[in-house]
C-alpha cells in the first residue's frame, strides 16, 4: 500500500502544477500604446489616461473611481492615426510661478513632460481629454 502512496504523490503533484500553468500565463501585463497624464495648476488636476494596445482605456482622476472602457473601432483608428505624426521630444523644465498644468505623454518607448503643448501633441491630447470625458463618470 505503502508503494502506491510514493507512486500517487508525484503524479498528482505534476497534473497539479501543468494545471494551473495556463492561469498564469492569462495574467501577462497588458503593453500601453500611449499613457497620458495632466497634473497641476490650482485646480489640483492628476488626470491618467492610459491606452492599451488592445484598444481598452484605463482613466483616473484625482477624485472618483478608476474606469476601464474599451474604444470604438473608430477611435482606435483615429488614435492610432494621430499618433503616427507625434513626436515626443524632450522634456521642459518647469516654469517659474504657480498654476501651471503639466503634461506628460509616453508612447513607442519615449516620455517626455511639458507645459506648453508642441504641435505635434495638441491633436493627440485634445482626443484623449475628450475620451477623457466621454467615458469616465464619477460614481
Amino acid at each position: 500500500m505503502r508503494i502506491w502512496r510514493i507512486v500517487l504523490l508525484p503524479v498528482l503533484l505534476l497534473a497539479l502544477n501543468t494545471s494551473m500553468a495556463p492561469a498564469q500565463a492569462e495574467v501577462a501585463p497588458k503593453r500601453a500604446l500611449v499613457d497620458f497624464r495632466k497634473q497641476g495648476g490650482f485646480a489640483g488636476l492628476n488626470d491618467r489616461v492610459i491606452v492599451y494596445g488592445s484598444g481598452c482605456v484605463r482613466l483616473s482622476r484625482r477624485t472618483g473611481p478608476t474606469i476601464d472602457k474599451c474604444l470604438t473601432a473608430k477611435e482606435q483608428r483615429k488614435l492610432r492615426g494621430l499618433l503616427r505624426g507625434l513626436r515626443i521630444g524632450s522634456s521642459e523644465r518647469p516654469p517659474q510661478g504657480a498654476d501651471f498644468i503639466k503634461y506628460t505623454l509616453a508612447y513607442d518607448h519615449r516620455r517626455a513632460a511639458r507645459y506648453r503643448l508642441p504641435e505635434s501633441w495638441q491633436p493627440v491630447v485634445r482626443l484623449l481629454d475628450q475620451i477623457m470625458e466621454k467615458y469616465w463618470a464619477p460614481d
